[in-house]
Formats: structure tokens, sequence, C-alpha cells
């Protein structure tokens, strides 16, 4: 269960970098409305992150998350902002996944 929390506060973290992302193209109540998207995704990002690790290590639940959200916000930069996909970007980007599914297969 925990380590659902963590994948749920991983991708609030992407939701958090989203509207932040947003709010930079925004004026006027588009901004407030993105920047209060930002806030809750950081809350709620932050909230989910304290439950998980109540039962996971710390360190590794902190990597993983961390992980969930670098990964996320690139995929999104690439899709939303046409952030561009060079092949070594993308490599590093799987590079980083195996990291996040190896410290979930090594974490009891």
């Amino acid at each position: 269960m925990n380590w659902i929390l963590l994948f749920l506060a991983g991708l609030f973290e992407v939701s958090l970098a989203f509207c932040l992302g947003k709010t930079k193209a925004t004026t006027g109540t588009e901004f407030y409305l993105w920047g209060t998207g930002f806030l809750l995704s950081t809350v709620l990002s932050m909230y989910l992150l304290a439950k998980a690790i109540q039962t996971l290590p710390i360190g590794t639940a902190y990597a993983v998350w961390t992980g969930i959200g670098a990964v996320g916000t690139v995929i999104i930069g690439i899709l939303v902002f046409k952030e561009p996909a060079t092949p070594l970007r993308l490599f590093f980007i799987f590079t980083l996944i195996a990291s996040i599914i190896g410290l979930k297969l090594v974490t009891n």
C-alpha cells in the first residue's frame, strides 16, 4: 500500500511541475488557477510522501519520489511543452526508470 502512496506522491510532483510550467505563460485569473493547482499538488505530494515513509526507508522513498517526478516532468516537457527528445536524453530517462525499479526490487 505504501508503494502506491509513494507512486501517487510522485504523480502529484509531476502535476506541480506541470502547473508551474503553465503559470509561466499565463496572466490574470488563469495564473491564479494554475498557481492553486501547484499549491494543491505540492501539499498532496508532501502528505503522501510523509505517509509512505512511515514504513518505507526514507532514502529509498525519497529517491523513488524524486525519480518519478523527474521522469514524469521530462515526459510532460517533451509532450506538452515541446522540449527536445534527443536519443541521449531518452537513454538517461530509461536509465532513471531502471534505477527506480531496481530500488523497488531491493527494498524489503
